[in-house]
């Protein structure tokens, strides 16, 4: 079942119910790929054609930022929140409950190798045989090297739009996998950026928290994220 959105469906999935999909997608014969959606996305999409596309042929596009739930609610409609950075640490237990293997991508050096350590100290029998940092100009080296070592799950954080460009790509290049976009996570995995109290997460106010501890986030939400709401309006009334 999915919503649609400024004429992009996404999935209308309970929390645990994004896992079963995600985990059957794991087990599939093809390269499949999750997009964690957030206005910022939906406003590059608007002038970028083909990241337009990527969205729509997504196998399975959750709602992740608050914006895109109140959104769906001017909307009249409704879709639980499943932020990227849960999400993403809930399949990376399954994995290991399952000894799926995995592949890190993203961020730099120094944050993806603590962050690796990490996942494998806090996650028993986390089985990563690949991990590598966002600076690389060479795509088919990477490409080759997750083609050699075949993991199922694999998360890559390099920012949008170019992570979800660069899982595209990788869906006719890679052996079967599930691929995930998981921007900012590496960052909260490592240390280096603390996550908002669990109240502004119940609240989904977690924008609010990070915005504040970090002041240089304000331009990226402000005015984004009212120009989307704005935008989301006007959808509704030609509709």
């Amino acid at each position: 079942m999915s919503v649609e959105l400024l004429g992009f469906n996404i999935d209308n999935y309970s929390f645990d119910e994004a896992v079963i999909k995600a985990k059957s997608l794991i087990d599939g014969d093809k390269v499949a790929q999750v997009i964690t959606i957030n206005p910022e996305m939906f406003q590059c999409a608007e002038t970028d054609t083909n990241f337009a596309n990527i969205i729509k042929e997504a196998e399975m596009v959750i709602p992740d930022g608050v914006g895109v739930k109140i959104a769906l609610k001017l909307t009249g409609k409704s879709a639980e929140r499943i932020p990227g950075v849960d999400f993403a640490k809930r399949l990376l237990k399954e994995a290991a409950l399952s000894n799926i293997p995995v592949a890190i991508i993203g961020s730099k050096e120094e944050i993806v190798t603590k962050a690796v350590e990490n996942l494998q100290r806090e996650i028993s029998g986390l089985n990563i045989v690949y991990y590598h940092n966002g600076y690389f100009d060479n795509d088919d080296e990477i490409y080759g090297e997750l083609k050699k070592r075949s993991p199922k799950l694999i998360l890559i954080a390099l920012g949008s739009p170019r992570q979800e460009k660069f899982i595209y790509e990788a869906k006719n290049r890679l052996n079967p996998a599930l691929m995930i976009g998981i921007g900012g996570s590496l960052d909260v995995w490592s240390g280096s950026v603390k996550r908002a109290p669990k109240i502004f997460q119940t609240l989904g106010l977690e924008w609010l928290y990070r915005t504040v501890t970090q002041p240089s986030r304000f331009k990226r939400i402000f005015p984004a994220l009212p120009l989307f709401l704005i935008k989301v309006l006007n959808y509704k009334d030609r509709i």
